[in-house]
């Protein structure tokens, strides 16, 4: 389809005005609490047992690492590039380990946990404070946290598994599995595929309607409201980040599969990779004993905060909760150590750049090393510096998550936090600029 230059203009100005109101944005904080020395002593040699653990799990579930190599050498992933001669991993991660904990007792953040993956195993893995302000019950390497944008990537991947199951395709049209789904322009909803919604290319403004999911009106309501609006650029296009409109890959799943989302997920994902602590929804947060409860910045400091319902009416975009011991498998999924359950096609249809993303090249924390940015499905790939950083970020009211890898280098980083504070961004970016930019 064609699409006149005059009138895409006046539609996204027009439209991008109307973001103002459409639009939801949340606010970074920060908060306190932590246990003594002794007691995070004693957590970490618990931790560093789990991570044993988790990767003698690995490694019986995965299979050689010879194989592994071999079996994705072939196909489009970039070599493996060993870091700089003299750089240790094992030793860089006890500097982040140290690191991480001097950053959350600088900002005050109640808890958090990280995991750094190496190929099929964890390297480091760690845990800090409380799970609630005022109690005396740690965060360890089982707390659930919420996951909040970080939900995308899982969507992204069980997309990618029913897609060669030949359930449905990338190109099947939105409107074939929810037919009452339209833009104002019945033509433009006709041309709205999975790949597009899940690319952040629908051509919409960014944001749509979350603030109606955050005033909690219920969801098919919202869909409605799309027959008021009309793409600024055709799908495929331009980038436009959206909650609501990416969670229309719910209902074409369940209804290629006869199966709940829920289900799904816990079939083809958490299950194949024994993410034991992981969930989707409201519900299976409230029901895990050992979860992070949510902090919020106020004028007098951090305060607890309740568990927000409004985006887990997204679950696609934001529904998924997990512990750090969960993403560290993920993670492993990501890098080709589950070829099972991603295979090396699968991973590299994920990843291969879709859309330009340039408003992320003045992400705060991230602006000094970010070239170039771009969104693929459900995820996002930097250009951190000359180096590829597969990506994405949570942030939902009360938590913060990063999860991030480098296939060139077989490595991945997740932090989780319970608290909405920026210093996750500091973290990040240390981590990987020692990782993607070390020191001559």
């Amino acid at each position: 389809m064609k699409y006149r230059l005059m009138h895409r203009a006046g539609i996204g100005l027009c439209l991008f005005l109307l973001g103002v109101a459409v639009s939801g944005y949340w606010r970074p904080s920060k908060g306190h609490d932590v246990p003594s020395p002794e007691d995070q002593a004693l957590e970490q040699d618990a931790l560093d047992h789990v991570a044993a653990e988790t990767n003698a799990a690995l490694a019986a579930a995965s299979p050689a690492a010879g194989e592994q190599q071999s079996a994705l050498k072939p196909l489009v992933f970039r070599p493996w590039l060993p870091l700089p001669d003299g750089f240790s991993l094992s030793e860089f991660a006890l500097s982040f380990d140290a690191y991480f904990r001097e950053q959350l007792t600088r900002a005050g953040v109640p808890g958090g946990a990280y995991a750094i993956v190496e190929g099929g195993r964890v390297v480091k893995m760690g845990s800090y404070g409380v799970r609630r302000l005022g109690g005396t019950a740690p965060v360890d390497e089982h707390t659930v946290f919420r996951l909040a944008s970080v939900s995308k990537t899982f969507a992204a991947g069980l997309s990618a598994r029913l897609v060669e199951e030949r359930k449905f395709s990338w190109e099947d049209r939105i409107n074939q599995y929810v037919p009452d789904f339209r833009f104002r322009t019945p033509e433009y909803s006709r041309d709205l595929q999975v790949q597009h919604i899940l690319s952040q290319s629908s051509g919409l403004i960014p944001n749509a309607y979350d603030n109606l999911l955050e005033a909690n009106v219920p969801l098919p309501k919202i869909i409605s409201k799309f027959s008021d609006l009309d793409p600024y650029c055709a799908p495929g296009e331009c980038y436009g980040y959206q909650n609501v409109l990416y969670s229309l890959i719910q209902p074409v799943m369940e209804q290629a599969t006869a199966s709940s989302y829920e289900q799904l997920m816990q079939e083809e994902i958490f299950a194949p990779l024994g993410m034991e602590d992981a969930s989707v929804g409201l519900e299976g947060f409230l029901s895990s004993p050992n979860r992070a409860t949510p902090h919020i910045k106020t004028r007098s400091g951090w305060k607890v905060g309740r568990v927000d319902p409004s985006y887990y009416s997204v679950l696609p975009a934001a529904g998924v909760n997990a512990s750090v011991v969960d993403l560290a498998k993920w993670l492993s999924a990501q890098l080709g150590y589950e070829p099972e359950v991603l295979t090396p096609e699968m991973l590299a249809t994920l990843t291969e750049p879709r859309v330009r993303t340039q408003r992320e090249l003045r992400r705060r924390g991230w602006r000094n090393y970010i070239e170039d940015a771009y969104y693929g499905l459900g995820w996002r790939i930097y250009h951190f510096g000359t180096e590829e950083l597969v990506y994405h970020s949570g942030w939902v009211s009360g938590f913060r998550a990063d999860v991030a890898y480098s296939r060139r280098h077989n490595i991945g980083l997740v932090i989780l936090l319970n608290a909405e504070s920026n210093v996750i961004s500091d973290l990040s970016t240390h981590f990987w600029s020692a990782i993607l930019q070390p020191a001559e």
